[in-house]
């Protein structure tokens, strides 16, 4: 008898280790991914400077993980002469780094989240550094990124790279996952390229963060500029439901409220105001609801919430104990079996 009840004890506290840790991971991993995606774009400012005033502090070929996209020469060495080529180059970096190499931590909808603030810094670039060849972003993918072989094969995952995104997502490949983005890819330079500030602002926060609380004072300043950017943006008078300013705006809302919903126990963060929808010389106001893609919904301090939340761990804990299988991460499943064992012992 004592030793059933011993065996009930022990299968009770591996419960609560594996709903804290699975809770722990969940929680880190939302906020640590968009802070790595922003990291991707400080690392970047390094080699390739996105002001006009300031160099950059390491030669551009001194990364060779971008230098890889460069054109190869009749040396036989890859090499970036022009900021074409540059801005080619990055562009399939931050494919790479952020979408690509991550996929199997990304959930169904961050590729298309990321994808967005990529484009938003391909637009911004090519206006910066004045490459006036093309209207919009679907003329330089057409004729310098479609059939580059590096977009389309890769073999950085642990399996192909192109099943783990259908499994993920509707799109069969990245080439698609881009293609069917076809609403950012046209519009005009001049247009997106003005959301970069915003976005930039945005990454500061997320560095500042850090994941921890009492850093949320840090980013109060930003946050006061980022709002007064996005609220600008929002007097367009051109905004559709259907237009990539709209897909722009809907993406920097959700992701600056993720964060503004983690501080406000601390030093709340301003408003911005609701997405202006014009339907045929009329406004319409729409209250942006949080996308999938967000960190957490806001929660409220009281104890029927976090009796819920506690109750959603140890819900989700068969869901992700069931799926295991199909994750291909072997030091996650040692870490089960290894608190199983001393649980046991």
């Amino acid at each position: 008898m004592m030793l059933h009840n011993l065996h009930i004890t022990n299968q009770i506290k591996l419960k609560w280790i594996i709903a804290w840790y699975v809770f722990f991971l969940i929680k880190y991993s939302f906020h640590n991914i968009f802070r790595y995606y922003c990291g991707r774009f400080n690392t970047l400012r390094a080699f390739y400077s996105d002001e006009l005033d300031k160099s950059p502090s390491i030669k551009f070929h001194n990364n060779g993980k971008i230098k890889n996209y460069c054109p190869i020469e009749d040396s036989g060495n890859q090499e970036c002469k022009t900021d074409l080529d540059k801005i080619k180059a990055v562009f399939l970096w931050l494919f790479e780094q952020n979408i690509i190499s991550r996929i199997s931590n990304l959930s169904e909808d961050q590729p298309k989240v990321f994808i967005t603030y990529i484009i938003i810094w391909l637009n911004y670039i090519l206006r910066l550094k004045n490459v006036n060849d093309f209207k919009n972003i679907s003329e330089i993918y057409e004729a310098n990124i479609k059939n580059n072989t590096d977009y389309i094969n890769h073999d950085t995952c642990a399996k192909d790279c192109n099943i783990i995104l259908k499994e993920k997502t509707e799109y069969t490949d990245f080439k698609e996952l881009i293609e069917k983005n076809e609403c950012l890819m046209n519009i005009s330079i001049n247009d997106i390229s003005k959301f970069y500030d915003a976005f930039k602002i945005l990454c500061n926060m997320y560095i500042d963060y850090n994941g921890n609380s009492s850093n949320c004072e840090k980013c109060s300043e930003n946050a006061i500029q980022f709002v007064k950017k996005y609220n600008d943006l929002n007097k367009d008078s051109g905004i559709t439901e259907d237009s990539p300013y709209y897909q722009a705006l809907s993406t920097l809302s959700t992701d600056y409220n993720n964060l503004k919903d983690k501080c406000n126990d601390i030093s709340p963060f301003p408003s911005i105001e609701t997405i202006k929808i014009h339907v045929k010389g009329s406004e319409q106001k729409i209250e942006q609801t949080p996308a999938p893609n967000s960190e957490a919904t806001a929660q409220s301090p009281s104890i029927g919430n976090k009796l819920f939340i506690v109750l959603s761990i140890f819900a989700a804990i068969p869901f992700f104990l069931g799926i295991a299988y199909k994750v291909n991460n072997i030091i996650f499943k040692n870490y089960f079996h290894y608190i199983y064992v001393k649980v046991n012992k």
